[in-house]
């Protein structure tokens, strides 16, 4: 069973950054961050092969958002830049047998969630 625990989230102004930390435990998956927004279906924003050596971001964050892992510290990382209001949402970390399975949405293990309000 994987384990996993976000932290990072908070409030910023538009434009600004922020860096999310997700902490797994119990073996060894392609990881990734998805978001829901309020009234919004939850979408995989973001994911890394176990490897680390391919990624997948959606198109509106392609660009502003990185994603990484320490493996050292099986920690994985998305750091978020130029942040706008429409970024805000409750951003989830995620794993999967496979990069293919995130980059279709599909998570089969997640956290319970950071809160990330970007204010206009």
């Amino acid at each position: 069973q994987v384990q996993l625990v976000e932290s990072g989230g908070g409030l910023v102004q538009a434009g600004g950054s922020l860096r999310l930390s997700c902490t797994a435990s119990g073996g060894t998956y392609a990881m990734g961050w998805s978001r829901q927004a309020p009234g919004k279906e939850r979408d995989v924003v973001a994911a890394l092969s176990w490897s680390g050596g391919n990624t997948y971001y959606k198109s509106s964050v392609n660009g502003r958002f990185t994603i990484s892992r320490d493996s050292a510290k099986n920690t994985v990382y998305l750091q978020m830049n130029s942040l706008k209001p429409e970024d805000t949402a409750v951003y989830y970390c995620g794993a999967a047998l496979s990069l293919s399975r995130l980059s279709r949405g599909t998570m089969d293990y997640w956290g319970k969630g950071t809160l990330v309000t970007v204010s206009s």
